[in-house]
């Protein structure tokens, strides 16, 4: 059941703690054996069984020393963007002896950085832990938040926090003349569905920035049958489409060999997967390793707004940022 809880988590939503969204571990009550930053990275926790540092055994995640006061440890995260939480993965991985027998998550809301006055949220009451491994845990709650802080009962170590759920737009204060982003993460665009997600992350496609490196996008396995692989990303909000940009930033022998994109206007709740209304936006277009591509003559004339949008790869083969700039479809 965990696992199941897991995929579903990692397939629906975006890690909100990551530090590809801009976000930071900025306090914790005592990291002695174990530097807080390493509780959100976006890597795997690894163990290298000999290594040791000043403070003792080198671990991969958050640790505290011991207490002996009789109260607890937390850290307090700074979320890049403001996000609606649908699940979290406390992760105590090579954490045997030294995990904390319980666990908490709280959340707020505010311009300034918490301090004794602020009211906190609980997003995930006290929660026993097992060692070294995955602790998966759905929320819900509809509140978005851009802080947490996370516990221990008393101390110990955890090696990853992932913070599962949906950026937060407030879209109603926008300006409707302007032209934004529409697919951007921070503007509440996600990943609804896809085919194939062998490498990498599905939502990284959708961050600031270029990619990192070649495992930070999207990457599908070696297609050995016909057809060709597919990803649904759904706007931030709906809005007509005037810019295409696609990146195969460090995909060199692995970049699909072309692309096209179909798109469609549904309503709120409807089941994306199973419409037959796809019209397309952008027919194949030849695409190249390591470079940036931008489309806007090149797109359907007309089209109207659209809500939702289907990249297709030919045959297969990986992506590192996909663009869709726009105007907000209220202002036609």
């Amino acid at each position: 059941m965990g696992s199941e809880i897991g995929q579903k988590l990692k397939d629906k939503y975006i890690n909100l703690v990551s530090p590809k969204v801009g976000s930071s571990v900025v306090f914790s009550t005592d990291d002695f054996f174990a530097d807080k930053s390493r509780l959100i990275q976006d890597s795997d926790p690894i163990f290298i069984d000999d290594k040791y540092d000043d403070h003792g055994k080198w671990m991969d995640g958050w640790e505290s020393r011991r207490r002996r006061d009789g109260g607890h440890d937390y850290a307090i995260i700074r979320l890049g963007l403001k996000g609606v939480i649908r699940g979290v993965n406390i992760d105590t991985s090579y954490f045997t002896g030294n995990y904390p027998p319980k666990t908490s998550l709280e959340a707020c809301l505010t311009d300034r950085e918490p301090d004794e006055n602020t009211i906190w949220a609980k997003v995930v009451e006290p929660t026993s832990l097992g060692p070294d491994r995955d602790h998966f845990i759905e929320v819900a709650d509809d509140h978005p938040y851009n802080w947490l802080r996370l516990n221990m009962f008393p101390d110990g170590g955890i090696a990853r926090l992932r913070v599962y759920g949906d950026a937060y737009c407030a879209w109603e204060s926008k300006d409707a003349s302007e032209t934004y982003e529409l697919s951007a993460i921070a503007n509440g665009g996600r990943v609804v569905s896809f085919n194939n997600a062998h490498y990498g992350n599905t939502w990284s496609i959708l961050c600031a920035g270029r990619g990192e490196n070649m495992g930070d996008g999207w990457e599908t396995r070696r297609r050995r049958e016909p057809g060709n692989d597919w990803i649904i990303i759904a706007l931030g909000t709906a809005g007509t489409i005037e810019k295409i940009e696609l990146d195969t930033a460090y995909f060199k022998g692995n970049y699909p060999n072309g692309f096209s994109l179909e798109a469609v206007q549904l309503e709120q709740g409807a089941d994306v997967t199973q419409t037959t209304l796809w019209k397309e936006l952008l027919p194949q277009q030849k695409l190249s390793a390591d470079a940036q591509h931008y489309y806007a003559d090149e797109l359907a004339a007309d089209f109207g707004p659209v809500s939702h949008i289907r990249l297709n790869i030919y045959p297969d083969g990986g992506v590192s940022r996909f663009r869709a700039y726009g105007k907000l479809a209220q202002h036609d």
